[in-house]
């Protein structure tokens, strides 16, 4: 029996005064393969055909991913992705969500020896829907600044969980610990260690304020990527101060063992940080052209490294 479908389309064809079915469509002529003649050893002409093309834009492709986390060349089946290439991207994105899920443990900071500060952040929902919220600090964290802080220091570092607890908490501490003992060795004062849950950037102002810091650097979990939630920023401001923008600041991103390891940002943010205070600035007006030696890539106008994909799933063949 035919459908009802079928049925209305052989009434409209009556209708039109034509009730046979349409006509076979006449076959595809077959496509031939285009050579490309160019000039091979001596001059004598070769051909390239489209498979041989092919074969160079795939080993170009499997070159630059090593080179690149960007998903390049991943190629297709048909016209899907490969099995490997769509289980990769769900692990990766698997691992940035939980990332931005993550929230610090009640008492991790005080087990860590750092003072507890909390923004004006109730639950971490809101602190996903309000930015303005986290960039300033509650009642009682203000009262604790002022009761229990060190102050008028040179620089007060900030550890925070920012978009990634799971960064704060994994090289966070490794972080904190080697830029306050690269600045102690340069003979600056070195504020009450910190730790702020829902945290954003900037945090740092207001806290810097309060303990009249004449440097605030704010250590915390960077924005997740494809399979990069461990990754921690720091920002660092110079007379920090509620209404600072972030032309004032200076960073540096993908602190983690696959890009900037902690131990070496120990050291370069603690450059930055003598950098401000010879210059008394910080942000766009901060001149790094010769600190090139110390810093490294981070001094100059360039690209950085890229570093490689870590591959999370294999598929056996």
């Amino acid at each position: 029996m035919s459908s009802r479908t079928r049925q209305l389309i052989e009434v409209l064809r009556i209708k039109l005064g034509e009730a046979r079915p349409l006509a076979q469509p006449a076959p595809a002529r077959p496509v031939q393969a285009k050579a490309r003649a160019s000039s091979g050893p001596k001059g004598v002409p070769r051909v390239v055909t489209s498979h041989q093309r092919r074969e160079a834009v795939e080993r170009f492709a499997q070159e630059a991913s090593k080179h690149t986390t960007a998903l390049v060349g991943i190629g297709s089946v048909g016209t899907r992705y490969a099995t490997d290439t769509v289980l990769q991207f769900q692990a990766e994105l698997a691992v940035a969500h939980e990332a931005v899920g993550a929230v610090l443990p009640k008492g991790w900071a005080e087990s860590k020896g750092l003072l507890p500060l909390k923004s004006r952040v109730s639950d971490h929902r809101q602190f996903l829907l309000r930015p303005d919220l986290g960039r300033r600090l509650d009642e009682s964290s203000v009262a604790l600044i002022n009761e229990e802080v060190a102050k008028d220091v040179d620089v007060q570092p900030i550890l925070a969980d920012g978009l990634s607890a799971v960064a704060c908490m994994g090289a966070g501490m490794e972080l904190l610990e080697a830029f306050t003992r690269e600045c102690q060795g340069r003979g600056l004062s070195v504020g009450t260690p910190l730790c702020a849950q829902f945290a954003r950037v900037w945090l740092e102002d207001e806290i810097g304020e309060l303990t009249r810091a004449k440097v605030a650097v704010i250590l915390l979990g960077e924005r997740p990527g494809l399979g990069t939630g461990d990754g921690l920023s720091a920002y660092l401001v110079y007379e920090p101060k509620v209404g600072k923008t972030d032309g004032d600041r200076n960073m540096m991103s993908n602190i983690h063992a696959r890009g900037t390891p902690p131990e070496q940002a120990g050291k370069r943010l603690a450059v930055l940080v003598g950098a401000m205070l010879e210059q008394r600035r910080s942000g766009v007006d901060l001149d790094l052209s010769a600190l090139s030696a110390e810093l490294g890539e981070a001094a100059g106008l360039g690209y950085r490294a890229p570093q490689e994909r870590e591959q999370l799933v294999e598929v056996s063949r």
